[in-house]
């Protein structure tokens, strides 16, 4: 086992967890009853221990530090976190590269309907 990691979650993240304990309303349908606001915490939980590489299970608030820190074990080794965080840090640059040139494509084509426009006049 890891010894414990102090973890800060993203304002989005903590915006995830809090939207997640809140009642669900119940709807009077054949269908069943929806998840409890415990069980839709854990799952967002779990999901931000996939995404931050640390066992959901072990979560421990830190006193004195706000709601966005917090302890836990991390489920994977450090060799695995430097690889994941290398590996969405490529993923990083290359949806940056693919935005950038959409972007320039779109003033491209912006700027020449601007040309059409002004030789119209």
């Amino acid at each position: 086992m890891y010894p414990r990691t102090n973890y800060e979650m993203s304002e989005e993240d903590l915006e995830e967890i809090l939207k997640a304990c809140q009642p669900v309303p119940m709807i009077m349908l054949q269908c069943g009853t929806p998840s409890s606001p415990q069980e839709n915490a854990n799952r967002a939980w779990s999901s931000l221990g996939k995404k931050m590489g640390f066992d959901s299970d072990t979560i421990k608030p830190i006193p004195g530090k706000g709601n966005r820190f917090f302890s836990a074990v991390p489920s994977e080794t450090e060799t695995q976190r430097e690889e994941r965080i290398k590996k969405e840090a490529k993923e990083r640059r290359v949806r940056r590269v693919t935005e950038i040139k959409r972007l320039e494509e779109e003033i491209d084509r912006l700027n020449n309907e601007l040309k059409v426009l002004i030789a119209d006049g």
